[in-house]
């Protein structure tokens, strides 16, 4: 599993790294929020955790602006206050769980491996998209009026779109997730696959569509 750190404290930050690989997790580390966010919405990862207060963006800020964005990846936030107000905030901003400074990294690692078990198991079949439902076990995409069962990299390159509705996905992004098991990917065979899904979204009558941004990235929005 992928995890990423952010927290401002650089040490802490550290121990918790090497505590969080020693388990098992691989690790990328931030130490502001504005990083925080950002990398959360340009990569992807089974868990975030994020310190509250941190400079540029708190945690909960970029953990607000995330769950604006539809990333809904879980996330743990860590913070030296143990006020009700700020646990309710933070859970309210969208937060799965919340731990107070200083804490057992005993307790953080059980904390962590509930919160992604969670996320795992209410991971659901069926998602809705505009007037289109992705059905993850059929590989299907349908409309009231028509569907289309997708080929494996059609379903996957749409599945991550779906899951970003909204965000720009760059043509390395499709590359690492969907053709990581090919060192030698053709120039094109992303925009071929786009290509292949548009047409199967207009064929159904979708009310969504997928554009190309000015840099090149790739975006589900509603019509």
């Amino acid at each position: 599993m992928k995890v990423l750190l952010a927290d401002d404290e650089k040490e802490l930050t550290k121990a918790l790294s090497a505590i969080l690989k020693f388990n098992g997790y691989e690790v990328d580390c931030v130490f502001d929020g504005e990083a925080a966010y950002n990398a959360a919405l340009e990569n992807e990862y089974d868990a975030l955790i994020f310190d509250v207060m941190m400079p540029k963006m708190t945690g909960m800020e970029a953990l607000s602006k995330l769950r604006e964005r539809n990333v809904d990846t879980p996330v743990l936030l860590l913070t030296a206050k143990s006020e009700y107000a700020d646990r309710i905030a933070g859970l309210d901003a969208g937060a799965d769980d919340y731990l107070t400074k200083p804490f057992n990294t005993g307790e953080l690692m059980a904390r962590l491996r509930a919160m992604t078990r969670r996320s795992a198991e209410s991971k659901n079949d069926i998602v809705h998209c505009g007037n289109v439902t992705l059905n993850k076990e059929k590989l299907e995409i349908k409309t009231d009026s028509a569907s289309f069962r997708l080929a494996n990299r059609e379903f996957r390159m749409f599945e991550l779109l779906i899951s970003r509705i909204g965000t720009p996905v760059s043509e390395q992004q499709f590359v690492d997730r969907i053709f990581d098991d090919e060192s030698d990917t053709e120039e094109g065979v992303v925009f071929l696959y786009i290509s292949y899904l548009r047409a199967k979204l207009n064929a159904i009558g979708a009310n969504v569509s997928i554009t190309t941004t000015d840099d090149n990235k790739y975006i589900l929005t509603a019509v």
